[in-house]
């Protein structure tokens, strides 16, 4: 006799019972932590992505810094001109035999106390003005206050002397300055072409999974037509094998397209740096399609004339020589003896009380102190030395100015070809498709009729993949190509409309 187990279910009112049970649970089930706190997906078209990118790279943020870490350095050059104000006070005291025949021990006391300002002016000179008070006394003189007004100007003749040597570190550092002006705009072109053109991967590798995955479905419905017509007996089932192995390469491509689109997103993650929690887990939804522009290229010559104008390695690069000559100006300078002419001026009052030795500093009590000081260093190796090395360097700079000029014209032109290849590109891929996709029409109809194989089927849907891809691929490698010519001319930052530093070209002409 079987032991029957009864089922929960047997009866109807139990399975009514846990049916409710279980409808209680799913409405009173607390959602998971991730579902609450689920970040809501990054909407953005390729405009939003290069602003979110100037806003929020972090990259970029470290470089904005350094045009502001720059201009201390002209605070730091503008601070030699600035006066000084000093002031100081002693006290002294002496105690011992005068003479040799007074055995008594004499005692001497004094204070001194100054007040002045001194300014370095950029021709050179020197200016102090100093307000001096000393008081003495002793057991054998009474109290004698002595107040003093000098005034001191020491100006060079030779070395040192004139606006061009005095002005040349505050110059320096001002080229310093605009220098890390178009180091910034370099980057930010260098940040926003690789804001656009990750922004075109991702779309790339999008449309690349669609693809795959498409073929896929192709593949295992070619798989189940295989399999009806081998029943009816009009294939061998060697076929199968081809069919089944063009399944698994096309899941193996899809999962290389999968792996490249996830490393895509993350690179365009790190570059947005979107505001808000978890970044690596944002979801990505990009609202532009690949889409040829309208666009009327200029002549090359004219793209050339902008990159020479506007790019900021070139404009770097004749800073550099303005820089160099400024060099020049200090070093051959050097090359000059040092001569100084100075001349210090003092009125003087003398009296027992402090009241009484100020109203005698208006008498004829004076000092006058006037000379010339003269100084060359023997053979002066080190200043010749410093000036070759800075006509060499001058020199150097300039030719490497006209090195990265063509270099310049070099890029300029090997991405307008680049972009020309791609546009025609588009059009090949394009017609390319359109016959891949009527040859695997043809191949499949023969299969069906038997009069073709699994493997030339698979082949020809293999073809067709390609076909899209490179159709797909050769759309995004002409914007990206624009993108690129824009960044090589350096006009990128300007067709975006976006206004940062070193603008401006600088001023001196390539030769």
């Amino acid at each position: 006799m079987r032991n029957h187990r009864e089922s929960p279910f047997k009866h109807p009112g139990s399975a009514l019972l846990l049916c409710l049970v279980l409808s209680v649970c799913l409405i009173f089930k607390p959602h998971s932590a991730s579902a609450q706190n689920r970040v809501p997906p990054v909407r953005i078209t390729v405009q939003d992505a290069v602003l979110t990118a100037l806003e929020n790279n972090r990259s970029l943020r470290v470089e904005r810094l350094n045009p502001s870490i720059r201009r201390t350095f002209e605070e730091q050059e503008l601070a030699v001109f600035d006066p000084t104000i000093h002031a100081g006070a002693e006290f002294s005291r002496e105690k011992g035999q005068q003479e040799l025949a007074d055995s008594n021990i004499s005692k001497s006391s004094g204070i001194d106390v100054n007040v002045g300002a001194s300014k370095f002016f950029p021709t050179g000179t020197d200016l102090s003005l100093d307000l001096t008070a000393s008081r003495s006394w002793s057991d054998r003189i009474s109290n004698r206050y002595d107040p003093r007004v000098g005034l001191s100007v020491t100006q060079a003749l030779l070395r040192g002397r004139g606006l061009d040597v005095n002005l040349a570190n505050l110059r320096q550092a001002e080229l310093d300055t605009r220098y890390s002006q178009y180091e910034l705009r370099g980057f930010s072109e260098a940040m926003v072409a690789q804001v656009e053109e990750t922004y075109w991967d991702y779309i790339l590798a999008q449309r690349q999974i669609e693809i795959y995955e498409n073929s896929l479905k192709l593949a295992e419905q070619q798989l189940a037509e295989t399999r009806e017509i081998i029943k009816v007996g009009k294939l061998a089932e060697t076929e199968m094998v081809a069919a089944e192995a063009e399944i698994a390469l096309r899941r193996q491509e899809l999962i290389e397209a999968q792996n490249v689109m996830a490393t895509t997103r993350l690179r365009l993650l790190r570059l947005l740096n979107p505001p808000g929690p978890d970044l690596w887990e944002r979801e990505l939804i990009l609202l532009n399609k690949p889409i040829v522009p309208e666009v009327q290229l200029d002549d090359v010559d004219a793209h050339v004339k902008v990159a020479l104008r506007l790019r900021p390695d070139l404009n770097q690069a004749r800073l550099e020589i303005q820089h160099g000559d400024l060099q020049v100006v200090k070093t051959k300078n050097g090359l000059l003896p040092r001569m100084d002419l100075f001349i210090s001026l003092g009125k003087t009052g003398y009296a027992d009380s402090f009241g009484n030795a100020l109203s005698n500093i208006t008498e004829h009590n004076y000092d006058l102190l006037a000379g010339l000081r003269l100084e060359y260093p023997f053979r002066n190796r080190e200043p010749r030395a410093l000036h070759e090395r800075a006509m060499l360097t001058q020199r150097q700079a300039q030719e490497s100015l006209n090195n990265l000029s063509q270099l310049v014209e070099l890029d300029v032109r090997t991405a307008y070809i680049e972009l020309n290849g791609t546009g025609q590109q588009i059009h090949a891929s394009r017609a390319t498709r359109q016959l891949e996709e009527e040859k695997v029409r043809i191949e499949t109809e023969k299969f069906r009729v038997g009069r073709s194989t699994s493997f030339l089927v698979a082949q020809a849907q293999r073809d067709l993949v390609r076909a899209q891809i490179f159709e797909i691929r050769a759309v995004v490698n002409y914007l990206k190509a624009l993108v690129d010519l824009h960044r090589v001319e350096g006009s990128l930052l300007e067709r975006w409309g976006i206004d940062a530093p070193g603008k401006e070209p600088a001023d001196i002409p390539v030769e």
